[in-house]
C-alpha cells in the first residue's frame, strides 16, 4: 500500500515540476505599447507653418511585457508610421519631423505585428500598437517673434461654390471655409497658388493680385488675391 501511495506521490511531483519548467520556459509576451512623449507641438500661432519645416522630436516606444512584468524599451524594433505625412513624418528610429506643408493634429503609431518570439518581442495577439499625437499650430495672421519681417499673401474667396487653395513652395493651405488664410515667405519667393473646386463646384478664376486662371507671385509685398469659386 506504501509502495502505491509513493508512486502516486512521485507522478504528482513529477507533474508539478514539468508544469513549472513549462512556465519558466514561456517566452515573453508583449501586452501593450506607449509612445513618449505622449503628446508635441510644433510651431507657434504668430509663426507660419512652413517656417516650422525640420523641427523635429525623438519619440521612444516602451513595450510593456509579462511572464515576468517588466518594461522595456523597444523603439528601434517597431514600425513606426504617421497619419498625415504632409504634416509631420516619421523615421525607422522614432525622429518625428514637421513637413512645414500643413497644420492640425496627426497621430503617430508604433506597430509590433508578431506571433512568435523574435528579436526578444513576443505578442499573443497579432497585433500591438501605441500612439502619440503631434500638433503642428496653425498660422493665425498676427506675425512677430520668428516669422516678422517677412512679406505676407492673404487669400480671400468669392462666389458661392467651394474649393481649397495651396501654395507652392508649401505653407499656404485653405478651403474657402477657413476664417483666416495668410502665409509669410520670404522675400522674392516666387509663390504659385492653386485653386482646386470641391465637389460640383467650378473655379472661376483670381482677382486681386492675381488674374486670369493662374497665380504666380514673386512676393515682394504683402499681397492679398481672391479665388472664385461657383
Amino acid at each position: 500500500m506504501s509502495r502505491k501511495w509513493f508512486s502516486v506521490a512521485a507522478l504528482i511531483i513529477a507533474a508539478i515540476v514539468l508544469l513549472s519548467v513549462s512556465s519558466c520556459g514561456d517566452p515573453q509576451e508583449l501586452v501593450s505599447i506607449s509612445v513618449a512623449p505622449g503628446t508635441e507641438t510644433f510651431g507657434a500661432s504668430n509663426i507660419p507653418v512652413n517656417l516650422d519645416a525640420g523641427l523635429t522630436v525623438q519619440l521612444r516606444a516602451l513595450g510593456t511585457y509579462v511572464h515576468p512584468p517588466v518594461t522595456k524599451d523597444i523603439t528601434n524594433q517597431v514600425v513606426w508610421a504617421s497619419n498625415d505625412t504632409q504634416m509631420v513624418t516619421v523615421n525607422s528610429t522614432g525622429l518625428a519631423t514637421a513637413t512645414g506643408g500643413t497644420c492640425g493634429a496627426t497621430l503617430i503609431s508604433a506597430t509590433v505585428n508578431t506571433n512568435a518570439d523574435t528579436s526578444g518581442l513576443s505578442a499573443s495577439g497579432a497585433i500591438v500598437t501605441g500612439y502619440m499625437t503631434a500638433n503642428v499650430v496653425c498660422f493665425t495672421g498676427t506675425t512677430g517673434g520668428g516669422g516678422g519681417g517677412e512679406p505676407t499673401i492673404t487669400v480671400s474667396f468669392a462666389g458661392a461654390g467651394t474649393g481649397v487653395v495651396t501654395s507652392t513652395p508649401a505653407g499656404l493651405s485653405c478651403a474657402n471655409t477657413d476664417v483666416s488664410c495668410v502665409a509669410s515667405f520670404p522675400a522674392g519667393t516666387p509663390v504659385t497658388l492653386t485653386a482646386t473646386p470641391v465637389g460640383t463646384s467650378v473655379f472661376g478664376g483670381w482677382t486681386g493680385g492675381c488674374t486670369g486662371g493662374t497665380c504666380t507671385i514673386v512676393l515682394q509685398d504683402d499681397t492679398t488675391a481672391t479665388a472664385t469659386f461657383n
